[in-house]
């Protein structure tokens, strides 16, 4: 990257999922990038340890333990970011879970805490996150809402019915929000990760499912969760006139 290392000086970003893998990765580069970063998990101890890191390297942490599946508490957290960091001007709206089972094992309860997560979650956030960017875009001609899909919206893998149908929903809504934020100018982006080494995996315990990831993982070079880190940096740092709407990152080899 050509761009200076502080291309996200004055932001105010607020990451959800920050505890791990790709939200845990995005907060550190946009935290190196200048930004203030507000880390939104349920695992207070891990955040903890990433705000100390994070501060350490010289940059700005606010850990806010919560569900994003709590409406209310993500309402919270956002007048505590307000009052503790300033109005955000970027949300990457990244907490997700991946549950796998043949859909005739009518494993209920993991449709419905992807549903909770993956697309409930992510509403709730951008309920209470929107005001603030738009009142930011408003101020200084721009913010930035990015939202984690996956290639599971474009694509069939048997035994994720239901998480695929979710991401499908993220994509499709990020594109039509735009609709309604871009004249306010708020930039609002989709993010499809192909097979990227988080502990997403760790989630699914169907044997099939594991197997077919086991499988992958020895055929393919997957990607790294900094890889999708550097893709949110990128688009969050062009200029406001660019809005890169829906961004695919495979492994190479993955087709």
């Amino acid at each position: 990257m050509t761009n200076s290392p502080a291309r996200h000086a004055n932001r105010v970003a607020v990451v959800t999922g920050a505890s791990s893998g790709i939200g845990e990765a995005t907060a550190r580069r946009l935290a190196a990038s200048g930004a203030a970063v507000a880390l939104i998990a349920r695992r207070a101890d891990k955040l903890e340890t990433l705000a100390k890191e994070i501060e350490q390297d010289g940059g700005t942490a606010l850990v806010l333990a919560a569900d994003v599946a709590d409406a209310d508490a993500m309402r919270a957290a956002a007048a505590e970011v307000e009052a503790k960091l300033g109005r955000a001007d970027l949300l990457f709206d990244n907490a997700g879970v991946m549950l796998a089972a043949p859909i005739d094992e009518l494993a209920t309860g993991d449709w419905q805490r992807m549903i909770d997560v993956n697309m409930s979650g992510l509403m709730n956030a951008i309920g209470a996150f929107v005001p603030q960017l738009v009142a930011s875009a408003d101020e200084k001609g721009v913010a930035d809402l990015v939202n984690t899909s996956s290639i599971g919206a474009q694509a069939v893998f048997p035994s994720f019915a239901v998480y695929v149908a979710s991401k499908a929903f993220v994509t499709h809504l990020s594109k039509n929000l735009r609709a309604d934020l871009g004249p306010k100018g708020v930039r609002v982006a989709a993010v499809e990760p192909g097979l990227v080494k988080t502990e997403l995996q760790g989630h699914v315990t169907d044997a099939g499912a594991l197997e077919w990831l086991d499988g992958v993982r020895e055929t393919l070079t997957w990607l790294e969760p900094d890889d999708i880190a550097e893709t949110v940096a990128f688009l969050t740092s062009l200029p406001a006139r660019v809005n890169l709407q829906q961004v695919t990152v495979m492994p190479t080899c993955q087709v």
